[in-house]
């Protein structure tokens, strides 16, 4: 069984920097496609981030609110970074990682890190 396991949120102030990881365990040789998410009390799931990794190179995705501020990084195949810098109040939310394995498809939810930006 998969379980991912997010780490590194808190609390700052606006303008400060959280760096989260997110490890999956217990995939064996699954090679994991890594999304990160957040979502606030009573509002929808965000798209965060996500990074795709070939022997080419690697392809990262942000979405349009976090575009700019935060860096997602992948090392090895069950770790995923989210480097967010110039924090705002609104990126206030439980962040939660993704992981889909390559070879089945399948996709494991991790439980998520609270961020809290305060003003």
């Amino acid at each position: 069984q998969v379980h991912i396991m997010e780490s590194g949120g808190g609390s700052v102030q606006a303008g400060g920097s959280l760096r989260l990881s997110c490890t999956a365990s217990g995939q064996g040789s699954c090679y994991m496609f890594m999304t990160w998410f957040r979502q606030a009390p009573g509002k929808e799931r965000e798209f965060v981030a996500s990074i795709f990794t070939d022997a080419v190179s690697t392809y990262p995705e942000y979405g349009d609110h976090v575009k700019g501020r935060f860096t997602i990084s992948q090392e090895a195949a069950n770790t995923a970074y989210l480097e967010m810098n110039s924090l705002k109040p609104d990126d206030t939310g439980v962040y939660i990682c993704r992981g889909i394995c390559r070879g089945t498809r399948v996709e494991y939810w991790g439980q998520g890190t609270q961020v809290t930006v305060s003003s």
